[in-house]
């Protein structure tokens, strides 16, 4: 099938196929490239590692011996003609030429089964907010969210089943972990631990105590992850090196695999304009505010709710009337199952912080919520936009629409009745600059991950991120694990403003109206991608891709 002219054979026969097909996946075949889902396919397929022993396999031995494989794939993807295809996909094409770039990456630079000790973090408590988890995960993450407890026969063989692995691949861990980068391996350590404590707590989950198997496989996966975790403090005094991948590795990454056109340089300067930006524009909304009363804060666990319940009603109610965007059924139950809960003062970190005053600025960033439920509830029918991208190549899009739709809305008209609440989100779009400034200076090797810190904590306004270490470090952390997801937030904002001032002008010089409603609800039907191809889609605008 890897044959031009087999593909021809089988596009021709599909029709005959369809009675016999689930009816999701002709849906799939009459929308989409088929040479180009069949090659998808293998790549996918590839893209998970064999095993060994159970585990995924990350041994330099196994890479070298997978290349040829992965040479061909992309051989194949390259030689496709693409001439005279419809925009669509070409776009799906790009999808998974970045894809392909990735894994080149990784295996060249990245690396983070070898650097990056937090690689090897196998049991995850929560979804991530979004498609998938954020920063390189290895392919037997255990998600727990995903069990209803107690469990059923089936999904106490799965757990039991992915538990059994934890201690075959710490053990692999320790052989495949010689980088020397300190930074990522001094905050490795705190992931392993965590995940110790996490899996103790899943002993306490209904009906697991029932299960001896299960509580053997956890007590086994405890002890195995404290010794790992014991090896690698063990180990640390001996990691010198840089964790940053450099200005020109980065610059790379950014262009060909997140497709992200811009440069190390570019991005320090558009995150210092809107970190400047934010400062000023907070200044000018206080000194406008100042003959008003300051936000008074939640001060209990009755005023949060009641304060959350009238914020998340507002803010639907709000894109429903003002016809920003198509309110979804599943829009209120998305928010709903988010709305956070009460902090004392004293233990409130950055987000907390903003949500005790007026839960609104960070409800609008819960965007993210009612995209993963249309995921869900609507999935996208082209199967290559279906999943989540890999390598986290979403990241422009999903954070990207999440921070700019902040001001978006805020500029729209949602704070009309409480102006003083605008002053959070320029605070928040600050905070967004601050630390992916601070990732910038990292990933140049140019700062330690706490020197970048002091970026993100210092010129964070209110000392805002001066309250809760946890979440400082957590962030420096990813964004140093993954590249240009920390810049994502404020590159992707301004890639979505692009976007639609491109697409405002192209209504403008057909003498066609813009509509919000119609701008948001066609870059949620495209999906979550790339906003560069996502804007190439609605505007017919090619932008800096090198392959049409």
């Amino acid at each position: 099938m890897k044959n031009k002219t087999i593909f021809k054979v089988l596009i021709c026969v599909i029709p005959f196929l369809y009675l016999f097909v689930p009816q999701n996946v002709t849906a799939q075949d009459k929308v989409s490239n088929q040479e180009l889902v069949q090659l998808f396919r293998e790549w996918r397929s590839f893209e998970n590692p064999p095993l060994v022993d159970g585990a995924p396999d990350y041994t330099v031995a196994t890479f070298k011996k997978r290349s040829p494989k992965f040479e061909l794939l992309r051989e194949q993807l390259l030689a496709i003609d693409t001439a005279g295809w419809p925009i669509p996909d070409k776009v799906d094409w790009h999808i998974i030429h970045a894809e392909m770039k990735g894994y080149d990456f990784n295996q060249r630079i990245l690396k983070p089964w070898s650097r990056d000790p937090a690689f090897y973090k196998t049991i995850w408590t929560d979804r991530s907010d979004v498609p998938a988890h954020e920063g390189p995960t290895h392919h037997a993450i255990i998600d727990i969210w995903k069990y209803s407890f107690p469990l059923n026969k089936a999904d106490q063989t799965k757990l039991l089943n992915s538990l059994k692995i934890i201690p075959i691949l710490n053990k692999q861990a320790q052989e495949n972990l010689t980088g020397n980068a300190k930074d990522l391996w001094l905050a490795g350590i705190r992931d392993i631990e965590t995940q110790s404590n996490d899996l103790a707590a899943i002993k306490n989950l209904a009906g697991i105590q029932k299960n001896k198997k299960i509580m053997a496989a956890i007590n086994a996966a405890i002890t195995s992850t404290d010794r790992f975790a014991a090896w690698l403090k063990t180990e640390a005094s001996t990691k010198t090196g840089p964790s940053g991948i450099g200005k020109e590795n980065y610059t790379w990454y950014l262009q060909n695999v997140h497709l992200v056109p811009l440069t190390w340089e570019d991005e320090v300067m558009l995150l210092k304009r809107e970190l400047t930006r934010a400062w000023s524009a907070l200044k000018l909304e206080e000194h406008r505010n100042r003959n008003l009363p300051e936000l008074p804060d939640a001060g209990s666990v009755e005023e949060y709710n009641k304060m959350a319940k009238v914020s998340a009603e507002s803010l639907l109610q709000f894109l429903d009337k003002n016809e920003i965007v198509t309110v979804k059924d599943y829009f209120e139950t998305a928010l709903n199952d988010h709305l956070g809960a009460y902090v004392p003062r004293e233990k409130r970190n950055f987000f907390w912080i903003t949500a005790h005053l007026d839960q609104r600025p960070l409800y609008s960033h819960f965007y993210h919520w009612f995209e993963l439920a249309r995921m869900d509830k609507e999935p996208n029918p082209r199967e290559i936009r279906k999943e989540a991208l890999l390598y986290n190549i979403f990241d422009s899009r999903n954070e990207g629409v999440a921070t700019a739709v902040e001001e978006m809305f805020m500029d729209a008209g949602l704070y009309d009745d409480q102006t003083r609440s605008r002053e959070i989100v320029y605070i928040m779009i600050a905070q967004r600059a601050a630390r992916g400034l601070g990732s910038l200076y990292a990933h140049a090797n140019l700062m330690s991950s706490e020197e970048a810190g002091g970026i993100h904590s210092n010129y964070t306004p209110r000392g805002w991120m001066k309250t809760e270490k946890d979440l400082l470090l957590f962030e420096q952390h990813l964004y140093l694990r993954q590249p240009g997801y920390g810049t994502s937030y404020i590159t992707g904002k301004y890639l979505l403003e692009n976007t639609m001032a491109e697409y405002a002008r192209m209504k403008e010089s057909k003498n066609e109206p813009f509509e919000m409603k119609a701008f948001f609800d066609e870059l949620n039907a495209i999906g979550c991608i790339p906003i560069t191809l996502g804007r190439w889609q609605m505007t017919g605008v090619r932008s800096f891709l090198d392959k049409e």
